[in-house]
């Protein structure tokens, strides 16, 4: 297996990132991605504003939750990136939940959603987080299938999502 490292955005990532962000398409199952398609300098700037973002502690312009994001690191290589909301809103509770990943489509298949998910779920727990959600569009087997792999319980599904709640101690 390789090893994975689990690296917080800065406003200095570079190429390699920018590299995959732009392999990973802009909207795909849930998953936004707005960096993709951005020319090299936007990049930079969105970078600087991530970081901005992660540092804020309420809403920002009334309606978007303070997010820390990672990149998953297979042998010194991207392979995915991670959002982690540091806390829900009433819209983020109905499709978004805490946790939104993806894996870039030249390193699926070998078990990176499965180890990002287990990351990202330790650094939830260590913000203090309880009780962590993540929402899978109903269609979306893979995911669904990592989140019962991290031992996620499931909840009824609703308003074509299922509903993965998790707990440090697994209860």
């Amino acid at each position: 297996m390789a090893e994975l490292v689990l690296k917080r955005l800065t406003a200095q990532d570079g190429r390699e990132i920018y590299d995959m962000l732009q392999e990973i398409p802009a909207e795909e199952q849930g998953f936004q991605m707005s960096a993709h398609g951005m020319r090299y300098d936007e990049y930079q700037a969105w970078l600087a504003a991530q970081e901005r973002n992660a540092a804020q502690t309420g809403l920002v312009d009334g309606w978007k939750v303070p997010q820390t994001m990672y990149w998953l690191y297979a042998d010194g290589e991207p392979v995915g990136v991670v959002k982690l909301r540091h806390f829900l809103t009433d819209a983020l509770r109905d499709a978004g939940g805490h946790i939104g990943y993806a894996i870039r489509p030249t390193a699926r298949g070998r078990g990176y959603g499965t180890a990002i998910c287990r990351l990202a779920l330790r650094e939830a727990f260590a913000l203090g987080i309880e009780s962590v959600l993540i929402t899978v569009q109903s269609d979306n087997e893979a995911s669904k299938a990592v989140c019962r792999r991290n031992g996620g319980h499931e909840a009824p599904e609703r308003l074509g999502h299922c509903y993965f709640w998790f707990t440090e101690d697994g209860r």
